[in-house]
């Protein structure tokens, strides 16, 4: 159930708002009162994230970013903030997933993978912790289950969601004192466009991937994870820092 005034007054920015997870998350903070930058690559369909919110009487705005680039990122939050005001939510979203051989997989890949999915998540939070020194923030990141159990095929991936769970720690640690705090979530499988569109190896064996899946064999609803990101965010979890929250239906165990 959302809360329409648990964000109010504060400004949050979700990445990867265009579709799927991200859309959800950026509704449903708006829903929840917040202000709500919605950065995306593909910046007109963030804009339908946007008019979406404000068709529900929130307010939000849209900015194209490419979060592996350190201009792109400082460029999009300082137009959000100059719209908005001052970032106090961060949502790191946005990420790309692809499935190969690993003996076979480019170098080109492998940084796409890692530059978008880890160094991207920590180029927003580089770029949103002055805003947060000086008004207090929280900063909720999205690894995966395949960055806490490993998965095959996607190894340039799940090194990256590891990584994003280990920069998550780090960097609560680090800002414990100062009035920030950093938590992440790993779901597994959602369903969203990344995962509806898979190209897997022609020599793939399924069996090896089944412990992504849930086993009732459904897929994730993206607010599920988007409700949860909003709870992290919130006053409520004042007191969580430095988590990794599994939303997988039970897969790791």
């Amino acid at each position: 159930m959302s809360d329409g005034t648990r964000f109010d007054g504060r400004t949050a920015i979700v990445t990867g708002a265009a579709s799927g997870m991200g859309r959800a998350t950026a509704i449903r903070l708006a829903a929840d009162g917040a202000a709500v930058g919605c950065l995306d690559l593909a910046a007109d369909a963030a804009a339908e994230t946007v008019e979406t919110i404000r068709a529900a009487g929130g307010r939000a705005t849209a900015a194209a970013v490419d979060v592996s680039d350190r201009d792109s990122v400082r460029t999009a939050v300082a137009a959000v903030e100059a719209d908005l005001g001052p970032t106090r939510v961060l949502a790191n979203v946005a990420g790309i997933l692809k499935f190969a051989n690993s003996h076979e997989v480019s170098v080109e890949d492998w940084d796409r993978v890692v530059d978008v999915n880890l160094k991207g998540t920590f180029l927003m939070c580089q770029a949103v912790i002055p805003s947060m020194l000086e008004h207090g923030g929280s900063v909720v990141n999205v690894a995966s289950t395949a960055g806490v159990f490993g998965q095959a095929y996607v190894a340039a991936y799940a090194a990256s969601k590891g990584g994003v769970a280990m920069l998550t720690r780090a960097l609560a640690w680090e800002y414990v004192k100062r009035g920030i705090r950093f938590n992440a979530i790993a779901p597994g499988g959602v369903a969203t466009p990344m995962t509806g569109h898979v190209d897997f190896p022609e020599d793939t064996d399924f069996s090896l991937i089944q412990k992504s899946i849930a086993a009732d064999g459904q897929m994730i609803d993206p607010n599920e994870p988007a409700a949860l990101i909003a709870f992290l965010a919130s006053d409520e979890a004042a007191s969580i820092n430095g988590t990794i929250i599994p939303i997988d239906r039970a897969t790791t165990t």
